[in-house]
């Protein structure tokens, strides 16, 4: 019922959204009577915000049109190299007539960017995107709205999310040989998983794992977010903020933590930071100041469209995650697509050199959540491990803006550069160890698409 108030309430608001918008145009042109007003900058300014505030955000674009590779424009064609029901594997196809340019291009480490799945579009790593494009083959996951993917498609569990990694990185191994993953806050836990799974069966594994910003271990230094996750039951979780998708979308009744939920609980966290930002983007207006302007526009753009998350996914997040802390202690088991069981042993990863990145003041992923990884990929050798704490920044400042471009960014390229070979298989005694026998379990009575 939330929902359907929710959608019957921006509806009822579009219409004075679309007028606000127009009143803003009118005052804001000298040519226009209205224009003459005394006050018609502040009327403009005024009608601008409250559009702004008003207006439903859609799903941004990427926009990344070119990049500068040593001082040579090369053009970027987006495209969608895998469609699945519930994610798009995106790719950053690159082009240049320039032949050094080109030869350059080519002998370049292939890079997965794991996006994450809690509320707002892979768009968010626009930044991350395009300062990797600049020495890399970039691709990203893109997860889909799910109150636009139909009943017809099934379920989408915790599990889908950690079989859909593997099948992308799988992916890239057969085009590459071998790549390099990159998972960026929520998808650090999965990620980690879907290579371990991988290091027990014995497959080929990337090269590096670069964690930033993720709840590996939510026992340490737990933020507000984390408090919330582990302080209210499961039950509460599934009573309170689960709704089902109207009928004029097309996944009408699923299930779902809906979006609009999770911007709310974002804006709570700072609201004093956002209603500030909204009075410093009127007095922009005001004063003219078009660059702070758009700045402001640009990052609630991004800020405020948000997507549904299909309800089983969110709530085995949270249970498994926060609650249960299954992935530290030892007691994760992943469904595969077959239906078996397997369980989750980050100390079987040992051919991965895997690097980890956290933000001083991230009040999101606390200090030590992300390090946690190292604890726990015992068969990793120490040389192969590195660690990063980012002074002054946040929890978007390690993927994003000028920290991540100029402290981040350079030792994430030079540790993917480092170990852009296979790493030698050191002799075991004994012969190779078994990848652990699956534990079969009746398949979930449901339709999964891969």
């Amino acid at each position: 019922m939330l929902y359907q108030i929710y959608e019957t309430q921006r509806s009822l608001m579009e219409p004075f959204a679309d007028f606000a918008q127009a009143a803003s145009k009118l005052y804001s042109n000298p040519l226009s009577p209205f224009g003459q007003h005394p006050f018609a900058q502040r009327l403009s300014a005024g009608y601008d915000l409250l559009y702004r505030l008003g207006k439903d955000y859609e799903k941004p674009e990427f926009g990344i049109k070119t990049v500068d590779v040593d001082g040579v424009d090369v053009a970027i064609h987006e495209r969608v190299e895998i469609d699945l029901p519930f994610c798009e594997l995106r790719r950053f196809k690159r082009f240049s007539d320039d032949p050094a340019t080109l030869t350059r291009l080519k002998t370049q480490p292939a890079v997965l960017i794991v996006a994450p799945l809690s509320g707002h579009y892979a768009t968010l790593l626009r930044d991350t995107v395009k300062s990797m494009l600049r020495e890399h083959k970039v691709y990203i996951t893109d997860w889909k709205n799910a109150r636009l993917v139909p009943m017809s498609q099934g379920e989408f569990h915790l599990d889908d999310y950690v079989n859909y990694v593997q099948d992308f990185i799988r992916h890239l191994q057969k085009t590459y040989g071998h790549c390099h993953v990159i998972s960026v806050c929520q998808p650090t836990v999965p990620v980690l998983a879907a290579v371990s799974l991988m290091a027990s069966r014995g497959e080929p594994t990337p090269l590096t794992m670069t964690m930033m910003g993720g709840p590996i271990d939510a026992r340490k230094s737990p933020t507000a977010v984390n408090n919330l996750a582990m302080n209210k039951s499961y039950a509460w979780f599934e009573n309170n903020v689960i709704y089902r998708v109207p009928t004029n979308f097309p996944g009408a009744g699923r299930r779902v933590y809906p979006g609009f939920l999770q911007h709310s609980g974002f804006v709570a966290m700072n609201p004093d930071r956002h209603l500030s930002s909204h009075y410093d983007y009127f007095k922009h207006l005001i004063a003219g100041d078009d660059t702070s302007a758009e700045a402001h526009r640009q990052f609630y753009d991004e800020y405020n469209a948000v997507l549904d998350m299909d309800a089983d996914y969110y709530l085995e997040t949270i249970r498994t995650v926060f609650q249960e802390f299954r992935l530290v202690n030892g007691t994760w088991d992943v469904r595969a697509p077959d239906g078996s069981l397997e369980r989750v042993r980050p100390e079987d990863i040992t051919g991965t050199a895997h690097l980890t990145v956290e933000g001083e003041l991230d009040d999101i992923s606390g200090s030590g959540q992300t390090a946690a990884a190292h604890d726990l990929c015992t068969g990793v050798p120490k040389d192969r491990q590195k660690h990063i704490e980012v002074k002054g920044a946040g929890h978007y400042g390690i993927f994003s803006g000028r920290r991540w471009r100029d402290v981040v960014y350079p030792q994430v390229r030079d540790f993917i550069l480092q170990f852009n070979q296979p790493a030698a298989k050191p002799a075991a005694a004994g012969g190779a160890r078994q990848a652990p026998a699956k534990r079969k379990t009746p398949a979930r009575a449901r339709r999964t698409t891969r």
